[in-house]
């Protein structure tokens, strides 16, 4: 699988402007200091490279880096300063673009925590949220939004579908202060609702009673007629 993330952004909206707390644009040669590719152990990882790719409309512009060998592992990190959304919007947008007809491959990003071991970074590294488009086979295309709460990963009960052609795409997430969240891709809303609605990350307000038992006179029939 080849691709090429042309952008990354993660961002906070106040009322009155935007702050950026990270922005990759991968357009100067130093990108390579800024990130940290991973050394895990018992993987084998596939090199990057900065590229346009086979088609653009400014090859400076949209430069990105891309997976350069089919069956390797890619993993590679940067960090940004200590920040809190509290109260704000939090915004996390970037493009991929898939230049091949992939049958299985992800282009998603994951926020991990300020203590990660960038050289460490594996798969089964805890992160607190995973955004981005996820293709394997044609029953797999879809929109991963997991989002980490007190250790456990939770996943979105929507079925928000990918782009599957091999263009630039533009993926954004916006959660909002007050539980609600906006999946746009190309700026265009796919899905939207609440945290507490479309993840099952709170405990059900009704639950079973495991020491409730039926009456030993409980009738079973589903119509019951008394003269």
């Amino acid at each position: 699988m080849q691709s090429s993330v042309v952008a990354l952004l993660i961002g906070c909206i106040g009322l009155v402007a935007a702050k950026v707390h990270f922005k990759e644009e991968f357009n100067d040669a130093k990108w390579e200091d800024r990130w940290v590719n991973s050394e895990h152990k018992d993987k084998e990882f596939g090199d990057w490279k900065l590229t346009a790719g086979k088609f653009f409309g400014d090859e400076k512009i949209n430069q990105g880096i891309q997976t350069s060998q089919d069956a390797k592992f890619y993993a590679t990190s940067a960090k940004f300063d200590k920040f809190t959304n509290k109260d704000k919007p939090l915004v996390i947008q970037f493009s991929v673009k898939h230049e091949q007809n992939i049958d299985c491959g992800g282009g998603y990003v994951k926020v991990f925590p300020s203590d990660l071991d960038q050289k460490d970074l594996h798969g089964d590294s805890p992160y607190l949220l995973m955004f981005g488009p996820d293709i394997c086979g044609p029953g797999t295309k879809k929109v991963h939004v997991i989002i980490n709460y007190k250790g456990t990963n939770y996943l979105t009960k929507k079925n928000i579908r990918c782009k599957d052609d091999e263009y630039t795409h533009v993926y954004t997430l916006i959660i909002n202060p007050d539980n609600t969240y906006v999946v746009k891709i190309d700026n265009k809303e796919e899905e939207k609702g609440s945290l507490e609605e479309d993840w099952d990350i709170l405990p059900a307000k009704k639950i079973k009673d495991p020491e409730a038992k039926k009456p030993e006179d409980h009738d079973e029939r589903e119509v019951c007629i008394s003269d």
